[in-house]
């Protein structure tokens, strides 16, 4: 199987200061893996998304559930300073964490295979609490989660609905890509601007992921499960009877 993955070049400063986003809008550059291959994480451009940041005001961003530390996250029981994303009761008795990436082709494939069943079983009925921790392993994936941090909180699970259900669209010019699903969402124009030139979100975003990385995440999707690490086949069938064990506990 072929897999298109829009990697972190290194472009001029000059480049960046005429066209942001060119070093990302082009999809020319494709890199053949297996289909079990995992995605190595590669680190991201900061000067492509900081260069433009000088003068402009910065967008209230997206207030996140703080999770106090319960030994059941991982890694210390912490993610971006920003706080975690959670879908499902703060009281379920097991926590599942993802570190994905929103233009990892494989985190879209968990997404739009896996991710619904997992939902629709155990997150809708309070058994399961679940935490997306992003690990932007490249430019667009990076600028993508400042977008749906800088959305209102109750429309994040929505824009990663949208980048993982849409990556190939989006991901082929990920600066007009994530400015239509923006405009979709009620974001205006000079907003989405702000957003992605936001110095401090994006490193606050790199930081979560830095952090992630010092705990030994390299790969994504990589899934903790109650504190955890989950090292099964990335798929609804594998979780489920993990999720079930712990729930006999």
């Amino acid at each position: 199987m072929r897999i298109a993955i829009w990697p972190c070049g290194e472009p001029s400063l000059e480049r960046v200061r005429q066209r942001p986003y060119d070093a990302i809008e082009s999809n020319d550059a494709r890199v053949d893996m297996k289909a079990d291959n995992k995605m190595r994480a590669a680190r991201p451009n900061r000067r492509l998304l900081l260069s433009f940041a000088a003068g402009l005001l910065m967008p209230a961003l997206a207030q996140a559930q703080e999770i106090e530390g319960d030994g059941k996250t991982g890694l210390a029981d912490t993610g971006s300073s920003l706080g975690d994303m959670v879908l499902g009761a703060a009281d379920a008795p097991v926590t599942l964490v993802e570190y994905a990436s929103a233009s990892c082709p494989h985190c879209a494939a968990f997404y739009q295979s896996h991710f619904g069943a997992l939902k629709a079983a155990y997150i809708d009925k309070g058994k399961l609490r679940f935490v997306l921790r992003e690990y932007p392993h490249d430019d667009a994936a990076l600028a993508a989660f400042m977008v749906a941090r800088c959305a209102p909180p109750a429309q994040y699970f929505a824009y990663l609905d949208r980048f993982f259900t849409t990556q190939d669209e989006w991901t082929a010019k990920p600066r007009e890509g994530l400015m239509t699903i923006a405009l979709s969402f009620g974001m205006r124009a000079d907003a989405f601007e702000r957003c992605i030139t936001n110095v401090d979100l994006s490193k606050a975003i790199l930081a979560g992921r830095d952090v992630a990385r010092s705990g030994g995440v390299t790969d994504v999707p990589a899934f903790f499960i109650n504190g955890v690490p989950f090292e099964g086949e990335k798929t609804y069938e594998a979780i489920g009877p993990e999720i079930d064990r712990l729930l006999q506990q």
